[in-house]
């Protein structure tokens, strides 16, 4: 699996002008809501299941999803929470 600069310079390389990685707390839940940018999400450690257009997947370490722009979607974490780079453009 690549490292997290390596990534990070990834996802910069493909536009993605704000580049952070962000985490969260077993279960923690983000209900329906929107981002003016589009954005991508690599998971470093635990497990994220996204809910997007009424589709839900999880997603696991080294697994990447992306949210286009103004696209409503909801997430819940896993059991141990979850860590994951983000990048916006």
């Amino acid at each position: 699996m690549n490292d997290e600069a390596t990534l990070s310079e990834q996802l910069r390389r493909e536009g993605f002008s704000r580049v952070y990685v962000w985490e969260d707390g077993a279960h923690a839940r983000y209900g329906n809501h929107t981002h003016p940018t589009e954005t991508a999400h690599i998971i470093l450690s635990g497990e994220m299941t996204l809910t997007v257009d009424g589709k839900t997947a999880s997603y696991h370490v080294g697994e990447r999803c992306d949210v286009p722009a103004n696209t409503r979607h909801s997430a819940v974490m896993g059991a141990c929470g979850c860590r994951y780079l983000i990048g916006e453009r």
